[in-house]
């Protein structure tokens, strides 16, 4: 039996009994009878409301797994279309006004300089001082010869 049948008896018994509603212990069981009856309508009611929302979450859960699959599969699709491995080197600096890492290519010390996604901050490189010619971006070799330029 549910709460809420079960009230409904305690109040047929409380009617086949004839309990006097007019005295004092009477009035005070027909309130509480009617605040259990009232409990039992909110427990329903939010019983449910979790299941609409059960269901909901459900179908949002099965809604999320069909785009991942449709990511990673586009993923892999574009992983084996391009034909190009990404092994640049990756580069990776602080920035001096809020101290976020920035991750930044080749293509980006070649310009000399990034602006911080963080804050804006303006970062320039000086490949001239430090340079040995390791990554080719200044365009100079190991021996101090000029590198190729693409």
């Amino acid at each position: 039996m549910e709460i809420l049948e079960k009230v409904a008896y305690m109040k047929g018994l409380a009617e086949g009994l004839g309990l006097d509603t007019k005295s004092k212990e009477g009035k005070l069981l027909t309130v509480m009878m009617d605040i259990l009856d009232d409990i039992a309508l909110e427990l329903r009611d939010l019983g449910d409301g979790q299941g609409e929302l059960e269901e909901a979450l459900d179908a949002v859960s099965d809604d999320l797994s069909d785009v991942e699959s449709y990511l990673y599969e586009m993923d892999g699709e574009y992983e084996e279309d391009d034909g190009e491995d990404e092994d640049g080197e990756v580069y990776a600096t602080t920035c001096p006004n809020c101290e976020e890492e920035i991750f930044f290519d080749e293509s980006i010390l070649a310009d000399g300089g990034v602006e911080c996604p963080s804050c804006g901050e303006k970062l320039d490189f000086d490949l001239e001082e430090d340079c040995g010619g390791c990554c080719g971006a200044c365009g100079e070799a190991e021996d101090g010869e000029e590198g190729e330029k693409d």
